[in-house]
C-alpha cells in the first residue's frame, strides 16, 4: 500500500470511529431522557430537588410521627423537597421538607426565589426532629409542612396532616388567639408561647412575614392564602391552599 492510500485509510477509520463515538453518545443520552420521563424525574439546579418517600425517610418519618399510624394520606402523594435556605446573617443551609405532590413544584420554586433573593429562613429540617410536636419546634424557629393530624374533634384531615400547609419562621410569626370561654372570660392562645414578644407587627425585627413582602407576594401567587389576613385570629407563619382545594383530598382520603 502506497503512503497515499494508506492516509485514506487511516483518515476513513477515523471518521467511522468518530461517527460511531457520537451515534453511541446519542443513543445514551435519548435513553436516559427516556428513562427521566419513564421515572419523572426532573433535573434541578444544585442543593434544590424533589424526591420520592424512600423506605429510610419512610422509616424516619414514621419513627418521628409525622405519619402516625391513623394516617390516611397515601405514602405516594407525598413529596420530598431538598432546598437552599439563608439565615439571617447570610449563611446558606441544606433545608428540607415534605409537602404533599400537588404543590411540590410550586414551593420548590417559592424556596429557589428567596434563596435567590436573600430571604432569610433561619431553618428547615423535618417536623420528625421534634418527634412532631409543634411547641419545641415553633420556640427552634422551625419551617415546615406536612405532620399529619386531624382536625379537633373531627374526622377530617388538617392542612399540615395533607401537606398542603406551610409555615415559615414561626418562632417570629406566631399564631394568636382570643378565645371565649362558657364563663365568659377569655383566654388568649398563643403559639409558640415565647412568640408573644413579636405579635406587635409594628416592630421591626429579622424573619417577620408583612403583607407584601416577596415570601407574602411568592405564595399568593401560587394560590396560597395567608394566616395573617385572617379576621377571628393570626397566623402569621401560615400559607395554606383554599379549603375548597383541600376539601377534594380529604373527602378522598376518607373513603
Amino acid at each position: 500500500m502506497n503512503a497515499v492510500k494508506r492516509v485514506i485509510c487511516i483518515a476513513t477509520m477515523a471518521f467511522l470511529l468518530v461517527a460511531g463515538l457520537s451515534l453511541c453518545s446519542q443513543k445514551n443520552a435519548n435513553a436516559q431522557s427516556d428513562t427521566a420521563e419513564k421515572t419523572g424525574q426532573a433535573e434541578y439546579r444544585e442543593g434544590f430537588s424533589i424526591h420520592e418517600i424512600s423506605d429510610d425517610l419512610f422509616d424516619r418519618m414514621r419513627a418521628g410521627k409525622t405519619y402516625k399510624e391513623d394516617c390516611n394520606v397515601p405514602r405516594e402523594d407525598l413529596r420530598y423537597l431538598m432546598v437552599l435556605h439563608k439565615d439571617k446573617d447570610g449563611y446558606t443551609h441544606q433545608g428540607e421538607m415534605v409537602v404533599h405532590k400537588l404543590i411540590a413544584e410550586d414551593v420548590l420554586g417559592i424556596f429557589e426565589k428567596l434563596y435567590d433573593a436573600n430571604y432569610p429562613i433561619e431553618r428547615m429540617v423535618l417536623p420528625d426532629n421534634y418527634m412532631a410536636v409543634d411547641e419545641p419546634m415553633m420556640r427552634d424557629n422551625n419551617s415546615s409542612c406536612f405532620n399529619f393530624r386531624f382536625i379537633s374533634h373531627t374526622t377530617k384531615v388538617s392542612k399540615h396532616g395533607l401537606g398542603m400547609a406551610v409555615d415559615i419562621n414561626t418562632l417570629y410569626n406566631p399564631y394568636h388567639k382570643i378565645v371565649k370561654n362558657d364563663d365568659g372570660t377569655e383566654t388568649e392562645v398563643i403559639e409558640p408561647a415565647t412568640g408573644a414578644p413579636y405579635l406587635d407587627r409594628t416592630q421591626d425585627f429579622d424573619y417577620k412575614i408583612e403583607k407584601g413582602d416577596l415570601c407574602y407576594t411568592l405564595f399568593i401567587e401560587k394560590g396560597f392564602e395567608w394566616g395573617g389576613d385572617w379576621t377571628d385570629r393570626k397566623d402569621f407563619q401560615h400559607f395554606k391552599l383554599p379549603t375548597e382545594v383541600t376539601e377534594k383530598y380529604t373527602e378522598m382520603y376518607e373513603k
